[in-house]
């Protein structure tokens, strides 16, 4: 038997079928970094236009979790497809380095009561340690940035242009001194913004507390009632016990029903719709005697339960009666509703009693409980309620609180003079900071769509920003205030552009170390500098001032603005939220164009991630097991719109899937072995049928997976490429052309014309999972055949693909049909495997029985129909002379059936046909493949 091995053209790659991505993308970062790849792509942007990413700066505390690898994912397969597309497309990547949680960890590390120049000192130090090993977790992702320069809140020209920011903001009119109740953790000692409040249930203790009367005429008169029969009290209900020593006020709602209740011993004064409830909580009988209005109860005073001051009632909307009594106690330094009733009923800063001091101890000063811990005061103060007579009831419940995120604490509404930015304050000029806002709202673009009203929603109802902290690590508010006005010094804004100068050259280290003297000369003796520092959220919601205005010019119009914002659905509230009210604030619009909103990972049945669960995802283990591809694969093959699920298990059906994309490519290069494009690129009019629709079918998916980039559906692109793969391609088209590219001249019309489609296939492919599979596709790019830049990342989506021209006889339609036809063959082909009537799909002849139009579209194929269905021959029959043993199909107006061969077996193509052994010089071989290895080679038309 004659070897005809080396006749044949058999597929030849050194692209490793074994991905090997652990091992091989470290070797493809250095190569990177080599060829400095970063600054080669600023080089070629240039003229170019921009498109800016600016990143959200990631807390620089602990290892990089599996939100933070979806998140910066997500934004380099956007800053990648953005320069495929043809932009300049910047990433300066940052990091939020002052705030609580790293003093804490200092503190951890070295102990409390630290001088503050020694933790400052020590925050800055752990923060620089925290980015350097977040930058080399984020690199090994796959992440294309300014790594070399990124921007840090704590780089001292950031922390200079954050006071400059202020400065801004003070010269607009935004910034105001105020008390009012925040939200404060005794842990922290400082304010918290709405950002850092979680909810998680705590038992407390409830109590209704009875006020007995003061003004009795005036209550008999509010009932119609010549004078009270009895004594009486009003009754409220409370879960916090701590706040009755600072009560001030009782508040009813103006237009709810309240009764008079006769209960043996005294009157007590109820929502007459919770009476039964109320009675019953008490155990007590009674009967109503009387009702009014709450409106005609108003500024009757009661006595405090137990210390000699009166609580007058005062009018609230807020009141309700889905719970208590229907009645609510008031102590304006705690609760936000009683704060704004009570100055609206007069009540100013210095009247409003505030015995909490900010570690949660009482004062000293305060009777019965100075010096206590208000949770440990709290059985005390319901143990004082019980002794005087005016505790009804004590019960303990469990509800939902805010706690602090970091601690895990409960908080309380405590007054404090703190600094805020207004949302309704009238500025210098121009509308309010909450109408900017809500404008801005208007005029951008949410990706997915309902983060609109979400926002929307969370500026419209939002209080005053208080942007002041008491802490050591964060930028300093450098305000001089007058020791007997407490007014701002008239030069305020000068004197922080001087702050911030010395901030540029020292860091904020400077403010603290100033003597007030050394700005303020002789004055200084009448003015008190402050320590509070700005809120972190502050630093990073002015990063489009001091990093896009400042560090790393970025923004492509007047006040810096970013085409997009990208982070996970927290920063409605963080981030977004921060850097909308700075951004409508000092330039009148949001700091970006559009914003992106990912979700929050889950495992794969729904459950948050939990070391206790034991359902953690570490991408740093993915990468060392998987590679990183596999972990970008995964992010762009789920909508992000909602919940993302991970686990081990879909982590390996993603491996699944980017074997049979790492396949496909191997056979598209083990094909293109000796194709030079160069010199056998064939001309597209002289293209063999079945390869023109495969370059027209590639343009068609080319212009889906740009829009899918450019409305970041990154599902669709993986779904799009992947079906590509495994179905027009891997289940039609190069199963097809196996025969040809194997069979005929190496260098032939057939076998070039093939190569040809292959080779525009592949400089496609590789661009379409470049944002995606962004070593694999570097690893492509090197074996792909011709002249090439460094990196695939170099150049923009393919341009060599081309239509089929207007007209065309075998079109879209066509070959959609064909592939019908061949998906209808290929089942009875197995259904006669499995029934072992064949073996391969060659041993078989195929009769088609079809209706008249289908007949007629597929005897235009002539011969060549046998090779599209991969048989050794086919006969075209109409549908009418279909037999009865015919096999019907899914496809309507055909039958077919399907006979074994009786030819014999071609040694070289494995085509069996009659002329086999009629060939005298070949023996064991078939026309067609003496011909291609003797002759001119076969002709081909159409596949």
């Amino acid at each position: 038997m004659t070897d005809y091995k080396a006749t044949l053209n058999l597929p030849a790659t050194e692209f490793p079928m074994k991905a090997g991505l652990p091992q091989r993308e470290p070797e493809t970062l250095h190569r990177w970094k080599q060829i400095d790849l970063y600054r080669k792509l600023r080089q070629i942007g240039e003229g170019r236009p921009k498109f800016v990413l600016h990143d959200g700066p990631p807390y620089a505390n602990g290892n990089i979790h599996i939100g933070h690898a979806v998140n910066k994912i997500i934004k380099d397969m956007i800053i990648r497809s953005k320069t495929l597309s043809g932009f300049d497309a910047p990433y300066v990547p940052g990091w939020d380095c002052h705030g609580l949680p790293i003093e804490l960890q200092v503190e951890v590390t070295h102990g409390k009561n630290l001088p503050a120049d020694k933790t400052r000192e020590l925050c800055r130090s752990y923060a620089a340690e925290q980015v350097e090993e977040q930058k080399a977790n984020f690199i090994r992702l796959g992440v294309l940035g300014d790594w070399d320069n990124p921007y840090r809140t704590m780089d001292f020209a950031n922390e200079a242009g954050e006071i400059r920011a202020l400065g801004e903001m003070v010269k607009q009119g935004f910034v105001f001194k105020g008390l009012k109740p925040v939200n404060w953790c005794f842990d922290c000692g400082s304010a918290l913004a709405e950002a850092e409040v979680e909810y998680q249930d705590k038992q407390s203790e409830a109590i209704d507390v009875a006020f007995p009367v003061e003004d009795a005429d005036k209550l008999a008169a509010a009932f119609g009632l010549a004078s009270l029969p009895k004594p009486a009290a009003i009754v409220i209900w409370t879960t916090t016990p701590w706040t009755i020593p600072a009560n001030q006020a009782l508040n009813v709602h103006p237009e709810f029903n309240y009764a008079l209740v006769d209960t043996g011993e005294r009157l007590l004064l109820l929502a007459e719709e919770l009476v039964e409830s109320c009675l019953k909580r008490y155990a007590l009988e009674g009967t109503i005697i009387a009702t009014t209005k709450g409106e005609a109860l108003e500024l009757i005073r009661f006595r405090h339960p137990f210390y000699e001051r009166f609580s007058p009632v005062y009018l609230a909307d807020y009141v309700g009666v889905d719970a208590g009594t229907g009645i609510v106690h008031s102590a304006p330094a705690y609760g936000e509703d009683d704060f704004y009733s009570s100055k609206r009923y007069g009540l100013q800063n210095d009247d409003i009693l505030n015995p909490v001091q900010s570690n949660g101890v009482y004062v000293e000063s305060l009777p019965l409980f100075g010096g206590q811990f208000i949770w440990k005061a709290t059985p005390n103060i319901v143990a004082k309620l019980g002794e005087v007579g005016n505790l009804l009831k004590h019960e303990r419940i469990t509800h939902s609180y805010m706690h602090c995120w970091r601690h895990k604490t409960p908080l309380i509404y405590r007054a404090t003079a703190q600094w805020f930015v207004g949302m309704d304050k009238q500025p210098s000029s121009g509308a309010t900071l909450r109408e900017r806002a809500l404008s801005a709202i208007e005029q951008t673009e949410f990706v997915p769509a309902w983060g609109k009203q979400r926002l929307h929603n969370m500026i419209a109802d939002r209080p005053d920003w208080c942007i002041s902290r008491q802490r050591n690590w964060g930028v300093p508010i450098p305000f001089f205030l007058h020791r007997e006005s407490g007014e701002l010094h008239p030069r305020t804004v000068e004197l922080m552009e001087a702050v911030a100068q010395r901030v540029e050259q020292e860091g904020i280290e400077a403010w603290f170390k100033l003597e007030a003297a050394e700005l303020l000369g002789e004055e200084a003796a009448q003015y008190e500098k402050i320590s509070d520092t700005l809120d972190v959220w502050f630093d990073s919601g002015t990063t489009h001032w001091h990093v896009m205005r400042g560090s790393h010019p970025m923004g492509h119009d007047q006040g810096p603005r970013a085409d997009l914002y990208l982070e996970g659905s927290d920063q409605h509230r963080g981030w977004f939220h921060s850097s909308l009210l700075t951004g409508c604030a000092i330039d009148g619009h949001a700091p970006y164009r559009a914003l992106l909103t990912h979700g929050f990972t889950v495992d794969e049945t729904g459950r948050k991630m939990s070391k206790s669960l034991g359902n953690v995802i570490v991408p740093q283990q993915v990468t060392d097991s998987l590679g990183a591809d596999i972990l970008r694969l995964w992010v762009a093959s789920t909508d992000y719109s909602g919940e993302m699920s991970v686990s081990q298990q879909i982590l390996q059906r993603s491996a699944d899937s980017y074997r049979r994309i790492r396949n496909t490519a191997r056979f598209l290069l083990s094909n293109l072995s000796g194709f030079d494009p160069a010199k056998d690129l064939v001309p597209n009019d002289q293209l063999i049928a079945l390869d023109r629709w495969a370059i027209d079918r590639a343009l068609l998916l080319q212009r889906e997976v740009q829009e899918a980039f450019d409305s970041y559906r990154f599902w669709v692109v993986y779904q799009k490429v992947h079906n590509f793969c495994a179905q027009e391609l891997g289940g039609f088209y190069l199963d097809i052309i196996k025969d040809r590219q194997y069979t005929t001249g190496a260098d032939s019309l057939p076998r070039r014309s093939c190569q040809t489609a292959l080779y525009h296939t592949a400089e496609a492919l590789v661009r379409w999972i470049a944002p995606v599979l962004a070593f694999t596709a570097e690893e492509i790019w090197q074996y792909l055949p011709g002249e090439r830049n460094e990196s695939v990342m170099l150049n923009t989506w393919y341009e060599g693909l081309s239509e089929l021209p207007e007209g065309t006889e075998l079109d879209r339609a066509f070959w959609d049909q064909v592939m019908a036809v061949k998906s209808a063959v290929n089942k009875e082909l197995e259904n006669q495997r499995t029934a072992k009537v064949i073996g391969g799909s060659l041993q078989a002849e195929v009769t088609l029985y079809a209706e008249d139009a289908l007949l007629a579209s597929l005897s235009r194929l002539g011969d060549e129909l046998r090779f599209v269905l991969i048989t050794s021959g086919v006969t075209l029959q109409p549908l009418t002379a279909a037999p009865a043993e015919a096999a019907s199909t899914e496809l309507s107006g055909l039958k077919l059936h399907v006979q074994k061969t009786a030819h014999a077996k071609c040694t070289r193509c494995w085509h069996h046909l009659p002329d086999v052994g009629t060939h005298a010089d070949h023996p064991e071989l078939c026309g067609r493949c003496v011909t291609n290895i003797t002759a001119a080679g076969e002709v081909r038309h159409y596949a």
